[in-house]
């Protein structure tokens, strides 16, 4: 199987706002960097775009570690999940789960791999977090019109 790592992360500029996400997936030393951007969004969204739009990207099922700066989204994936599936995506509180379509769809894409979720401090000098911040934040700038 594939190892792959990969470093996601989302950014938004308001809450909800402009929003954008990034990845960057590493296999053997290569590099793939990938971004996007929602008009109108939010951070936990986007948060959970750059893992769906990494993920969507591997032609094949992998070993993957993803690392993400954000507890929602590591969370939600490994404590989380598997309630709100038993559920009928209620949480503990008997409330709709927030974000529903994207935690389906990131449940879809996570299946098809065997994934460690690691969770990495942002904004602290990790290589892979600050290009994907990067990523998710020249999206917004692209969006906005703004120069790099």
């Amino acid at each position: 199987m594939k190892k792959v790592e990969i470093y996601s992360d989302g950014a938004c500029r308001g809450n909800p706002g402009v929003g954008g996400w990034g990845a960057l997936l590493t296999h053997e030393g290569h590099e793939k960097r990938i971004y996007g951007c929602e008009k109108d969004t939010t951070n936990n969204r986007m948060e959970l775009m750059g893992s769906i739009a990494a993920l969507r990207v591997l032609k094949e099922p992998s070993e993957v570690v993803l690392w993400t700066d954000s507890q929602y989204v590591k969370r939600g994936m490994t404590e989380w999940l598997t309630g709100w599936k038993a559920k009928g995506w209620r949480t503990a509180s008997n409330q709709p789960v927030k974000n529903q379509d994207l935690w389906q769809a990131l449940d879809e894409q996570a299946i098809r791999h065997q994934i460690e979720w690691r969770w990495v401090k942002g904004h602290a000098g990790h290589y892979g977090n600050e290009v994907a911040d990067q990523l998710a934040n020249q999206a917004i700038d692209e969006f906005l019109g703004k120069p790099n």
